[in-house]
């Protein structure tokens, strides 16, 4: 399993995945952390956006919305979807997200819905370096871990939030929230942890 790309077995399913992820709602996805999302307008970044649902449903609320996802399929299936929302889409991925990263810009939030477990244990820190160069100074980090069965041909793994917390801690996020929940879908055996973490304010650097 090792060996597979992080979004393995994602280009081949594309389209019965678009049918799952659209199935539910934003509200639904994330209502254990909605009240960590920005209620002003806001620069937002969403890590591994399939199908762009949670981009769409935030572009709509007024906030500027970058989209990164690295499977071309989910990608093209999202800017058919959701092509009249103003999201911009990147093809980029952690953990090091060169284009991000070249482009500077900083965060008010950044959204990593189901890719985290995705990380292998050598590719956690630089990813968590990532984040914490990305987001704004204030700004949030909202991610969600899996566990659970991995299905056939994807990459997964175990991660805990106290590992989560740890590294997040180390760059300088602090912790907002962990919240557990269960799997939306009913899969058996699947349960997800909801966390969210804060970027210190500091008037020195700016946000995008």
């Amino acid at each position: 399993m090792n060996g597979l790309a992080s979004n393995a077995g994602y280009g081949e399913r594309a389209e019965e995945l678009v049918r799952q992820y659209e199935a539910v709602t934003f509200e639904e996805v994330h209502r254990e952390v909605l009240h960590l999302f920005p209620e002003q307008p806001s620069a937002v970044l969403d890590f591994g956006a399939g199908t762009g649902r949670d981009a769409a449903a935030l572009a709509a609320r007024g906030h500027r919305v970058v989209a990164a996802e690295p499977t071309a399929e989910l990608r093209r299936a999202g800017q058919r979807i959701h092509g009249d929302t103003g999201i911009r889409w990147v093809d980029d991925a952690l953990p090091e997200a060169p284009a991000l990263h070249a482009s500077g810009e900083r965060f008010d939030l950044i959204l990593l819905c189901a890719v985290w477990m995705h990380l292998a244990d050598h590719e956690r820190p630089s990813a968590m370096d990532t984040l914490a160069r990305l987001v704004a100074p204030g700004g949030r980090v909202l991610l969600s871990l899996r566990h659970g069965p991995v299905p056939p041909g994807r990459r997964m793994f175990e991660i805990t939030p106290e590992e989560t917390i740890a590294l997040a801690r180390a760059r300088g996020l602090d912790l907002l929230q962990v919240t557990e929940r269960t799997d939306l879908h009913d899969r058996p055996g699947v349960s997800w942890h909801l966390l969210g973490f804060e970027s210190p304010a500091s008037p020195g650097r700016a946000t995008a």
